[in-house]
C-alpha cells in the first residue's frame, strides 16, 4: 500500500487488474486473428484450396474468439465482484455473462460442427471400436 496521498486501495487495485486482463483478452482477439489469417493463407499455399483455407481461418480465429471471450468475462467478474458489487452491476455481469456463454456455446458448435456433449460419445465410440 502506497499511504503518500494517493492510497492504492484494494478497488483501485483490482480495477488496474480488470483492466489489464482486458488488454489480455483484446490482445488474444488481435493475434488470434492475425495468427488465423497466416494459418489460413499458409494452407491455401500449400494446398491450393480456398475451401480448405477458409475452414482454418473460421477454426483458428473462432478459437481465439473463445479464449478472448473467457478472458474477458474474468475481467468484468474482478470487475463486479471486487470492485463495485452493487446489485445493478451484478444483474448486468450476468447479463453479460449470459450473452457471452451463449456466444462461446455457438462458437464452440461453429468450430467443431457439433454439439460439446456429442465430442465425448464420438470419442467413446472411437475407442470401443
Amino acid at each position: 500500500m502506497i499511504d503518500d496521498g494517493s492510497r492504492m486501495t484494494f478497488g483501485r487495485l483490482m480495477d488496474d487488474v480488470a483492466k489489464v486482463f482486458e488488454v489480455v483478452g483484446v490482445a488474444i482477439l488481435v493475434i488470434g486473428a492475425i495468427w488465423a489469417a497466416w494459418l489460413a493463407i499458409r494452407t491455401w499455399r500449400r494446398t491450393g484450396l480456398g475451401d480448405q483455407a477458409y475452414l482454418t481461418l473460421r477454426r483458428g480465429f473462432g478459437s481465439a474468439l473463445l479464449l478472448g471471450l473467457e478472458v474477458l468475462v474474468a475481467a468484468d467478474l474482478i470487475r463486479t465482484v471486487a470492485v463495485a458489487p452493487t446489485l445493478s452491476n451484478v444483474l448486468v455481469l450476468g447479463i453479460i455473462v449470459l450473452i457471452r456463454t451463449f456466444l462461446s456455446f455457438s462458437l464452440q458448435i461453429e468450430i467443431e460442427g457439433r454439439l460439446p456433449w456429442r465430442r465425448l460419445e464420438a470419442g467413446k465410440r472411437r475407442d470401443e471400436a
